[in-house]
Parts: structure tokens; C-alpha cells; sequence
């Protein structure tokens, strides 16, 4: 007999998101080894003291990062498929039900760090996938052709 799958809306739901996250996922692997606590001290001098709060700042550098490693330049699209993604919400610390930030809170707080602030970040990123076995250094990719590693130089200080 063919049988027809109806969707009924639930009420209530027992979820939990990290339980759908299989453990070899790149972002749940990225999320256990960056620590972007140092954001916080980092960004300060930017934030004022009255009015409504800001985006989180690890939040924010978290969807830059999605960005780019997903090839989206839209803050629009940035936000459309970190909302359909369980793997990115769980990466960026929100829950299924909870609403992202406004594309236009993304674009207005990209221009309140100076690019001094964004190549900090980036190079502790870099230095912590590095240390963690991420980026292994034996294929370097630009504009999709295949690069020697030996042609290439990258300095990563120390944080």
C-alpha cells in the first residue's frame, strides 16, 4: 500500500542542536578549537557605554569568517544561509529559535573596526587552525589553480 507522509506541526519539540552536528563537521571541529574570548578586550574602545546593545563581537567575526570560507559577499545572503544552516548556527552559538542579527547590524558594525582589528583576528585564526592540524600546508589554492607551497610566504606571528 503507498503510504502519504503528512507534516503536523508540534507544539512543543525536544531538540538539541549540538545532537544533530555530526562530530566530524568542519564548523563543530572549528568551534572547538577557536577561541575568540580576546575579541572582547580587543574591540572595547569601539562599543559606547549608552544605548542599545551591540552585536556580540565574536558573533560577529564568526559570520565574517562564515562568509568567506562559504564565497558569500552579501550580508542579505550571509545572513539567509547561516539561517538555514544547523551546523553554522551551532558554530556561531545560536539556537534554532532564536532570530540572527539584521543584515544591516552586520554592515554597520564591519565599519566600526578599523582594518587593523580584522587583520589581528585573521591572523590568530590562521595561527590557531595552524597549531590544531587544520591547514597542513601542503596544497595552497589562489583563484583555483594550484600553488607550490614553496612559492609561497606566510608570516603568522604569534598572538
Amino acid at each position: 500500500m503507498q503510504g502519504v507522509k503528512t507534516y503536523q506541526e508540534k507544539l512543543f519539540h525536544s531538540f538539541q542542536l549540538s545532537d544533530r552536528i555530526p562530530e566530524d563537521n568542519f564548523y563543530r571541529r572549528l568551534k572547538g578549537i577557536l577561541d575568540l574570548d580576546f575579541l572582547y578586550e580587543l574591540t572595547s574602545p569601539y562599543y559606547g557605554y549608552t544605548g542599545q546593545k551591540g552585536i556580540d563581537p565574536v558573533v560577529f567575526f564568526k559570520l565574517c569568517l562564515v562568509g568567506y570560507l562559504e564565497n558569500l559577499i552579501s550580508d542579505r545572503k550571509l545572513i539567509s544561509h547561516c539561517s538555514l544552516r544547523l551546523d553554522i548556527l551551532y558554530f556561531i552559538n545560536y539556537d534554532i529559535d532564536e532570530s540572527l542579527p539584521w543584515h544591516s547590524t552586520i554592515s554597520r558594525t564591519r565599519q566600526l573596526f578599523p582594518e587593523s582589528v580584522f587583520e589581528e583576528v585573521f591572523t590568530r585564526i590562521l595561527h590557531s587552525c595552524i597549531q590544531q592540524g587544520m591547514v597542513s600546508g601542503h596544497t595552497q589554492v589562489m583563484d583555483s589553480a594550484p600553488v607550490k607551497p614553496e612559492s609561497l610566504t606566510i608570516q603568522v606571528n604569534s598572538p
